[in-house]
Formats: structure tokens, sequence, C-alpha cells
């Protein structure tokens, strides 16, 4: 795409800890975004399998990326990890600031510790502008179901992350909420860019009935897989549904990978239910796309938690993207995001989630009906380029904080 011109003149540091890039869709289409408006674009990410090399130029966009060390489980883990990281974004922004120059540094929790880099920027005129993936409190709180002294350390880093920015922009409006209530922005400085799916990307293809591995019907599952994601109780939900219910005719496809990978394989193992399980891992774009075209119902198991309610799951929009009919717990977030084209089980209740399950495959009609909701909520309000306007608008505010 040819530039718009709109951001001539204006350089731009994107830094994302937890993904590398261009895995992570949501600063893909972000640096792409501004890219493509006239901005000069530097992206700094971890590396990560496929995307190993330390430098390259892609879609008109610069991307850095660092080695890191384990993910922490512990206190002296999480302060190596993230120590690490932030050396290693430190020493590759001065890297990009001598080599193009930055005027705003774009920081992608978690976690919220990138204002540091800010900090340190600071004085060669460099502004910080924060981008509200996830929140780090709820986080906490739900991996390890309690708070205390590190709780509170992050709704430290958290406020002085807002403290610095000059613009906030949020995934949805419980995240933009956050920013004004616990963070103190002002509302004109916070801006909802959500993390919509490009159409073009997510292509409607034919569906292949041999991934139904000679099942009637195919559960579709993509995301990462970690403890809050709930693939234990969809394991539940499976056995249930199978043993409970009868269902045998059912085979549930599970496309990506994560911490939790090995554990809820295993746990699949020791119910006997391996016959009705697929598991792909880290998938590349065409099996994730076969896998959630071929597939009659898509599921969305991530546990009812502070930090779920109030986020949006990427999973959400790729499934009405590509019109299938959802089955998910009472989320506030997912609700706002799919409406009917979902159906809500009770909170981390896997027998009504299997019950939901089968109340779709006996319903051809309200899948259909469903799937098609779907579709027209993200092609009329909620795909990315009808975030496009207000990531541009946001970037535009910070500039003119700056006297730019």
């Amino acid at each position: 795409m040819a530039s718009t011109g709109k951001g001539q003149g204006r350089r731009v540091l994107i830094v994302v800890e937890n993904l590398p890039v261009p895995f992570d869709r949501r600063v893909w289409a972000e640096a792409t975004t501004l890219a493509d408006a006239g901005y000069t674009v530097s992206v700094i990410s971890p590396k990560g399998r496929g995307f190993d090399a330390d430098y390259e130029f892609l879609d008109g966009v610069h991307v850095y990326r660092h080695d890191m060390p384990a993910e922490g489980n512990s206190a002296l883990g999480y302060l190596r990890e993230y120590g690490a990281a932030l050396w290693h974004e430190l020493r590759l922004a001065l890297r990009v600031r001598r080599e193009r120059g930055v005027d705003v540094l774009h920081g992608c929790n978690p976690p919220d510790l990138i204002f540091l880099v800010a900090w340190a920027m600071r004085p060669l005129g460099v502004r910080y502008l924060f981008d509200h993936h996830d929140i780090c409190p709820e986080l906490y709180e739900t991996k390890f179901g309690r708070r205390g002294l590190l709780w509170r350390a992050m709704r430290l880093f958290e406020w002085l992350t807002f403290r610095t920015a000059l613009v906030s922009i949020a995934t949805n409006e419980s995240y933009a909420e956050i920013a004004r209530r616990r963070g103190g922005m002002a509302a004109e400085d916070v801006f909802v860019v959500r993390s919509g799916p490009k159409i073009e990307k997510l292509q409607i293809r034919p569906p292949k009935p041999e991934l139904k591995k000679g099942a009637r019907f195919l559960i579709g599952y993509v995301g990462v897989i970690g403890q809050q994601e709930g693939l234990d109780l969809l394991v539940q939900s499976a056995e249930h549904l199978i043993r409970v219910m009868g269902r045998d005719d059912v085979h549930f496809g599970i496309v990506g990978g994560g911490p939790a990978l090995d554990e809820i394989r295993q746990l699949v193992r020791e119910k006997g239910l391996e016959p009705w399980f697929t598991f792909t891992g880290r998938a590349p774009d065409d099996l994730l796309l076969d896998m959630l075209n071929t597939a009659d119902i898509c599921v969305n198991p991530d546990r009812v938690t502070p930090m779920n309610d109030l986020s949006t799951m990427n999973k959400i929009m790729e499934y009405m993207t590509l019109a299938k009919p959802i089955v998910q717990f009472e989320l506030k977030e997912g609700r706002a995001s799919a409406g009917e084209a979902s159906l809500y089980a009770r909170p981390n209740d896997p027998v009504d989630f299997a019950e939901k399950i089968a109340q779709l495959m006996d319903d051809p009609d309200s899948r259909e009906r469903m799937g098609r909701i779907g579709r027209q909520r993200i092609e009329t309000s909620l795909s990315w380029a009808h975030s496009v306007p207000n990531l541009l608008a946001a970037y535009d505010r910070i500039f003119q904080k700056m006297g730019r």
C-alpha cells in the first residue's frame, strides 16, 4: 500500500516484550498501519520460533529482535526475565535512535515496565505512548490466586506507566476506564483501538473434512494454551459431552502453543480422550485457517477471572470473521464482542459448557444464523479497518501535545 503521507517526518519506535513480531498480530497491524500512513516505524521484540533474525525490514517496518531467557515462574525468575528484556530494549532503542531517530516510544505491555526505557529516552526528546494489552495486576492475581507484595508492585508499575504516558490506547472500553480511573488520564488522552482482525488475512475457504478425523462435528479452538485460557475446563466439557451425554460424534481441533500445552495433553491422555483430540501446537496460518474453516463450532473456554472478564480475546474476533458460532463462558467483554454470535455458559461450569456445545450441534439453523451475525459485526464495526482512525487520532494527539 502506498504511503498516505499523514505521518511524514514522524518517527515511532514500538516495543513489545511478550511475543515476537510479526507473530503478534495486533502490534504488526499497528506498525504496518503507521508505516502506510507515512511514519518511520521501528519495532523491538523478542525472538521466537521462525522469527529469529536480529534485524529485518518487512512491509516498510524495521524489526529488531533480541534473545530472551526462559519465562519466569518465581520472583528471581521474573527479575532475570524482565531485567534481560529491559537491557535489550534500551540497547536497541538507542541503536534505533542513532540510525533513524525516535520521537515516540510506543510501549506494549505486559509487563508494565517499558516506561523505564521511556524514562531513559526522555532526555533525548522521546515521549511515551502506552498500548494497554493486559491488565497486569489482574493477570498476576489470576495466575497466582492471591495479591500481596508483588501485586502491590504491579499496581505501582501500572500507575507509573500511565503517569509517564502522554497518550494511552486501550483494547476496549473496560481498559479505557482503567486508564481514566486508576491511571488518572484525561479522557481526551485515552483512545480505544480494538484488536480487530484484518478481514483480508482471515480467508473463508472450503472445509477439509479429513481434519474431523471421521467425526460428524469439529469443535475448533485457536489461541495460547496457558492456565487462564481454561483448556482443562474444555477437556472436562469434552469428557462430559462424550462419556455422559454420549456425543462421541465429535472431534476437538486445538491450534496453538503455550506453557500449559504439555499439561493439557497429559490430561487428555489420563482421561482416555486422545481419539477425540488433535493438538497442532503453534501452527502456520494455513493450518489455522483450515482448522477453523472446517470447524462447525468454535470455543473460548477462558476462565471467568477479573482479568478475562475485562479483556478482549483475539480468538473471538477470528471466529467471528470466519462466520463461526461460538460457545464461551459469561464474560463481560466476551459478550461485548460477540453479542448474539455466541452462547454463554455459566461461569467456569464445564457441564453447562458441554450442554451449550451439544445445543449447537443439534441446531444447524442457529449455527448458520450466529455465524452470519458474527461476520456482520466484524464487517460493520469490529474489523481492524474500524480501528485505524482511532490509532491515527491517538498519534495526532501525542504529536499535538509535543508541539509537533
